[in-house]
């Protein structure tokens, strides 16, 4: 296969962006790399680039919508490499450049501002009649449904670099869009990365503090270890499952089963059956065989979630499993062999339930292989304004919050952690209500009692002073049966504090 000669670097975030790839393909016959380039990236990429030694990658590099708005010293210097390199690079834009950004990179690029949107820049740069792509200016609920399907894979191209690094997808969706490749049309492989996106694109972890790149950096290192189970700790709402699935995604399992299952969704006396699966005649009702969870997902990944809520009789079964990798269906006498990754997790204090008798030390160890952590919302609060504009420009045409709106989200703790988030942004969508202040006000009061019982109930003390002295608030004001007088008059404040803080 011949080697491009042209490098197509856009923006990222936007459909418009694609579209304008696209446009650039098309006039070039197909001849360019496509990859997506965040403004701080892209000083560090070009670095690279011009350091490369030997004939250089592509003749000709082009910016669309990219920001020179990174580290200015790095950039200029990477481009002025590069020219030496005898490397053209072309920076196409609808805003101008500002004026101390042009003064440092002088003649290092050929810059072209069009007062335009970006997509008729770039057809203004290349000569092409971009009427067909102009569909993806507008908002996707607005365009056919051929267009809203490219929306979707541009957003699935985007969540498997952020996730996987998976450059690949981005490319193709702009290949795809330039040569008119229908959704009926594309392959396999495509197909199945839309699904996955569809089914766990919004429980994605997003997230730049410090608590989440280490958790990205353990799930990294310990999906590459195939056969290493992984017992995962944390609240409920912190994504433990967004954790399994990103091990099995990263892993060499990643093209066989991922089942999930929750444990406390079916009796004990039923988990067996759903552990191993029943042969025909088994017991009443069962008129056909049927395989279990183990068996399903064979070569692949298996998730428990809600691992200490299993009866001690379920877990000398799994723990069997576990030793011998061999299990019988219910009434069968065929001992069957299963090669599966085990993943599970709990919100439960397992050491505590060890101690207590009622979860068995054994299996314990051999679930706690790799044990990961999934931190609370409170332990990482400056990811909010992130996880939450993700989510709004998913369901708003990219638009993003205000600054009012994400100081009303900042201003609480989140018992329910990310899924409470996501269900207050899903509230204001659902009722059209954008005034956040008011909807955190209502939000306090809906929740209040649920908040306190939940502190109460896992023996937690909040980190914010604000929300210790709720929780102190509302334990006074239950322990004197909800009188609001006798609580004020035990806590030494008025009638209006205490009203205040519940």
């Amino acid at each position: 296969m011949d080697k491009n000669e042209n490098l197509i670097l856009t923006g990222w975030g936007y459909a418009e962006y694609v579209a304008s790839a696209a446009v650039v393909l098309k006039a070039l016959r197909g001849d360019a790399d496509v990859k997506g380039m965040s403004r701080r990236r892209l000083p560090e990429f070009l670095a690279e680039l011009a350091a490369e030694r030997g004939a250089p990658r592509w003749r000709r590099i082009c910016l669309l919508g990219v920001a020179l708005t990174g580290d200015p010293d790095v950039l200029s210097a990477a481009l002025a490499k590069l020219k030496s390199k005898g490397v053209a690079v072309t920076w196409i834009s609808s805003l101008e450049m500002p004026a101390e950004v042009s003064a440092s990179l002088g003649g290092l690029l050929d810059a072209r501002v069009y007062d335009s949107s970006l997509l008729e820049a770039v057809g203004a740069a290349f000569e092409v009649d971009v009427a067909e792509f102009m569909p993806f200016l507008k908002a996707r609920n607005k365009v056919p449904a051929d267009v809203r399907a490219f929306f979707t894979l541009i957003d699935a191209a985007q969540f498997y670099y952020r996730n996987y690094q998976d450059e690949a997808l981005y490319a193709t969706a702009a290949r795809y869009l330039a040569n008119g490749v229908r959704p009926a049309a594309w392959e396999p492989d495509i197909r199945r990365a839309v699904e996955h996106y569809d089914r766990y694109g919004g429980r994605e972890l997003l997230g730049k503090s410090r608590e989440m790149s280490l958790l990205q950096e353990r799930i990294n290192r310990v999906a590459a270890h195939e056969h290493a189970r992984v017992l995962i700790l944390g609240e409920s709402g912190t994504g433990k499952e967004t954790v399994a699935q990103q091990i099995h995604t990263k892993s060499p399992r990643r093209d066989m089963p991922f089942i999930a299952f929750n444990c406390a969704s079916v009796t004990k006396d039923l988990l067996e059956d759903r552990f191993f699966g029943h042969e025909r005649g088994a017991f009443t009702n069962a008129v056909e065989r049927t395989d279990g969870l183990f068996r399903q997902a064979d070569g692949g990944t298996l998730f428990l979630d809600e691992i200490g809520e299993m009866s001690l009789e379920v877990q000398a079964l799994l723990l069997r499993v576990l030793e011998g990798g061999r299990f019988m269906r219910i009434g069968g006498k065929e001992e069957l062999k299963c090669d599966v990754r085990l993943i599970t997790a709990t919100n439960r204090d397992l050491p505590r339930l060890v101690v207590d008798g009622k979860f068995r030390e054994d299996l314990y160890q051999r679930l706690n292989v790799v044990q990961l952590r999934t931190p609370s919302l409170r332990e990482h609060r400056d990811d909010i304004p992130i996880i939450a504009n993700a989510w709004w420009r998913k369901y708003h045409d990219n638009h993003v919050l205000t600054e009012a709106q994400i100081a009303a989200l900042m201003d609480y703790g989140y018992p329910g952690n990310v899924r409470e988030l996501i269900n207050i942004l899903d509230r204001a969508t659902a009722l059209e209500d954008y005034d956040f202040d008011a909807l955190m006000r209502e939000h306090k009061e809906m929740n209040a009692g649920l908040a306190g019982g939940l502190e109460l109930k896992s023996g937690r003390v909040p980190d914010r002073l604000e929300d210790a002295m709720r929780l102190h608030v509302r334990r006074v004001y239950d322990k004197y049966g909800q009188n609001l007088t006798r609580a004020a008059e035990a806590l030494d404040v008025s009638r209006n504090t205490v009203r205040k803080y519940l």
